[in-house]
C-alpha cells in the first residue's frame, strides 16, 4: 500500500485539488475570482517553461539520431499516424451523428465575436511557418514556427559533425534542465489546477444546458467512447495487452492535466513523463509529442465534424450529401493539423467552414460557443492522443 501511495501520490493530490476546486466552483462561485490568479500563475509558469522544452526536446531528438534513414522513417511514420488517427476520429463522428441525429437545433444563439483584423492569405501562410524576429519564436503563439526552427537546428547540429558536438551536448543538457524545471513546477499542480478548475466550473457550468444540450451530449458520449475504445485499440496494436495495460496505467496524469487546463500545450510535460514510464524511447517521444501537440488533434477532429453538422442543422440542409461529407473531412484535416499551429486556430477553421459551405453568418456564434463547451474533452483527446500516437510510431520504428 505504501508503494502504491508513493507511485500514485501525484495523481491523488491532483484529483483532490480538482475535486475541491469543483465543489468551490459549484457551492461558492463568488470566490473563484480570488482563486483564479493562483491558476493563472501556475499556467504562466508552465507555459514559459514548456516553450524552451519544446525547442530542446525536438532539436535534441533530431541531432542525437545516429542514422539519417532512421529519422526519415520516424518522420514518415509519425505523419502517417497523425493523419490516420485524425481521419478515423472524423469518420467515427460522422457515423455517430448519422446513427443518432440531432433534430432540435434551430436558430442561433449568442453574439458574434468581434471580427479579427483582415489579412491576406499570403501573409497568413508566411505567419503559419515563420516569424519576423528571433525573439518571437519563443512564444506559445508561434508554436509551428518554433517546431520548424527546432527541426532545422537539429539538422544543422547533425550536419556540423565534430564541430557541432559541443552544441549537441548543450542541447541535450538544456533538455535535461528544462525537464527538471517542469517537474518542480508540477509540484504545485494540485493547487494551481484546482483553482483553475473552480473558475471553469463556475463560469462554464450554467451553459451546459438548453440549446447546446443535445449536440454537446452527443460529443461527450462519442468522445468518451473514442477515448476508451480507440485509444485501447491503438495501444494494443502498438504492444499487445502489455501496451494497453501500460498506457492506461500512465494515462491518468496527462488526462487530468488536460481536463483541468484545457491546454494540450500545458499537458506536454505530463505526456513526456507518461511516455518515459511506458518505455517509449526518448528519440521518438521527444519528437512525436511536441510535434503532436501542435499538429495532431483527435478531439479537434471530432468537434469539427460536430460543429459542421450543427451548422447544417441550423440552416436545414443535408449534411450527409457526399460532397458535403468530403468537404467536411477536408476541413477537419485542415483544422486538426494546420490550424493547430495558429492562434485561435479553431476560429480560423470555423470561418473556413462558413466560407467553403457558403453558410449564413448566423451559424457562426453557435459553432463558436459549441467549440468552447466541448473544449475540455477535446483537449483530453488531443493531448492524450499524442502519447498513444508515440506508442504507435514506436511499434513500427525501433530506435
Amino acid at each position: 500500500m505504501k508503494e502504491i501511495l508513493k507511485n500514485y501520490s501525484g495523481i491523488l493530490f491532483l484529483l483532490i485539488g480538482i475535486t475541491v476546486g469543483s465543489f468551490i466552483g459549484i457551492l461558492a462561485p463568488q470566490i473563484v475570482v480570488y482563486l483564479k490568479p493562483l491558476g493563472d500563475i501556475f499556467l504562466n509558469l508552465l507555459f514559459v517553461s514548456v516553450v524552451p522544452l519544446v525547442y530542446f526536446a525536438v532539436a535534441n531528438s533530431i541531432s542525437s539520431l545516429e542514422q539519417q534513414s532512421r529519422f526519415g522513417r520516424i518522420l514518415f511514420t509519425m505523419s502517417f499516424t497523425f493523419l490516420l488517427f485524425i481521419l478515423i476520429s472524423a469518420v467515427f463522428t460522422v457515423a455517430v451523428v448519422y446513427l443518432f441525429p440531432v433534430n432540435s437545433v434551430q436558430g442561433s444563439v449568442g453574439e458574434m465575436l468581434q471580427p479579427q483584423k483582415e489579412t491576406s492569405w499570403n501573409d497568413r501562410i508566411v505567419g503559419f511557418f515563420t516569424v519576423g524576429e528571433f525573439t518571437e519564436l519563443f512564444s506559445r503563439r508561434n508554436m509551428l514556427a518554433l517546431l520548424i526552427f527546432s527541426f532545422l537546428t537539429g539538422f544543422s547540429a547533425r550536419k556540423a559533425g565534430d564541430a557541432g558536438k559541443p552544441f549537441r551536448i548543450f542541447i541535450a543538457s538544456g533538455y535535461e534542465v528544462m525537464k527538471e524545471l517542469l517537474m518542480m513546477i508540477m509540484k504545485i499542480a494540485p493547487v494551481g489546477l484546482g483553482a483553475y478548475f473552480a473558475y471553469q466550473v463556475a463560469t462554464l457550468g450554467p451553459q451546459l444546458f438548453g440549446f447546446y444540450a443535445k449536440p454537446l451530449g452527443l460529443y461527450y458520449v462519442a468522445g468518451i467512447i473514442y477515448f476508451f475504445v480507440f485509444f485501447s485499440l491503438y495501444a494494443f496494436i502498438a504492444n499487445g495487452q502489455n501496451g494497453v495495460r501500460s498506457f492506461w496505467k500512465n494515462a491518468p496524469l496527462p488526462t487530468l492535466t488536460a481536463l483541468s487546463t484545457c491546454s494540450s500545450f500545458a499537458t506536454m510535460p505530463a505526456n513526456l513523463v507518461a511516455a518515459s514510464k511506458i518505455g517509449i524511447p526518448a528519440a521518438i517521444a521527444n519528437l512525436v509529442i511536441p510535434v503532436g501537440t501542435t499538429l495532431h488533434k483527435n478531439g479537434s477532429s471530432m468537434s469539427s465534424i460536430i460543429k459542421i453538422y450543427v451548422a447544417f442543422q441550423i440552416i436545414g440542409q443535408d449534411f450527409f450529401e457526399p460532397n458535403n461529407l468530403l468537404l467536411a473531412l477536408g476541413i477537419t484535416v485542415f483544422v486538426s493539423i494546420v490550424a493547430g499551429g495558429i492562434p485561435n486556430g479553431g476560429y480560423v477553421g470555423e470561418m473556413l467552414m462558413i466560407s467553403v459551405y457558403q453558410l449564413p453568418q448566423e451559424a457562426v456564434p453557435a459553432v463558436i460557443i459549441l467549440g468552447t463547451l466541448v473544449d475540455p474533452l477535446a483537449t483530453v483527446l488531443n493531448a492524450v492522443g499524442d502519447v498513444v500516437a508515440a506508442m504507435f510510431v514506436n511499434r513500427f520504428v525501433k530506435v
